[in-house]
């Protein structure tokens, strides 16, 4: 005695189908199962993918309509500071930083480098407006944002231009990064009028000197360098 599990109605053990449903019968001593339809699409679909010719043109109107809307407020609501050259800085700053994303042409490195540099000074020149005085600018800041801006264009050369296996892009970055500690300090305690010394770059100079003599030793032996590159799958 069998029931459709589909309706409950009474089956004959010949059946193969329920009279009333429709069903099919499936008996349990059968070994072949019948092969139903998946419920499922079996093909998959493909969703069309967006242009980046598309993309940089809702970047370009989202950071421009929030520059000029921004504007506006400050011009006609809100005229009592120049906050919104904080907002159209930004704009700017992620503009350009997204530009390598879009442009899909052989610009050099350096030029987005380059660009990237004056955005930043661009920026903080507007923020230079909110302040009493510009000397924090013209002399702390512009120097700073070019001695970063010329250690990541020397840190890309370096690897362009010698070498880009892992153990030279870690003796480079140590080296970069000394030397911009270095000159940081030096710039800041000329900023501030203290005596031009090294302090907490000498320890940053110390430790990155250890690494770099560290990363010399494994580069100038072959064993001791394959040895090192096994152990770190590199």
């Amino acid at each position: 005695m069998s029931y459709c599990v589909n309706c409950g109605v009474r089956l004959d053990a010949s059946l193969k189908k329920c009279p009333l449903c429709n069903t099919p019968v499936i008996h349990p001593n059968e070994t072949a199962v019948p092969n139903f339809p998946s419920p499922f699409p079996a093909g998959k679909g493909q969703v069309e993918t967006v242009k980046s010719r598309d993309l940089a043109i809702l970047l370009s109107v989202s950071l421009g309509a929030s520059s000029v809307v921004c504007g506006l407020l400050n011009l006609l609501v809100f005229p009592y500071s120049l906050w919104s050259l904080y907002v159209i800085g930004a704009c700017l700053i992620i503009g350009t930083l997204a530009l390598p994303a879009f442009i899909h042409t052989r610009f050099p490195l350096f030029g987005y480098l380059l660009l990237d540099g004056t955005a930043i000074a661009l920026y903080q020149y507007m923020i230079s407006f909110n302040t009493p005085g510009q000397r924090w600018f013209f002399h702390l800041a512009l120097p700073i944002t070019a001695l970063c801006t010329a250690a990541a264009l020397s840190f890309a050369a370096l690897i362009q231009r010698l070498s880009s296996s892992f153990l030279m892009i870690g003796l480079y970055f140590f080296l970069e990064l000394s030397l911009l500690c270095v000159g940081l300090e030096l710039l800041i305690r000329r900023y501030t009028g203290a005596p031009l010394c090294l302090t907490w770059s000498a320890i940053v100079l110390a430790i990155c000197g250890v690494i770099v003599i560290c990363l010399l030793t494994i580069l100038s032996r072959s064993r001791l360098r394959n040895a090192v590159r096994r152990r770190l799958h590199f």
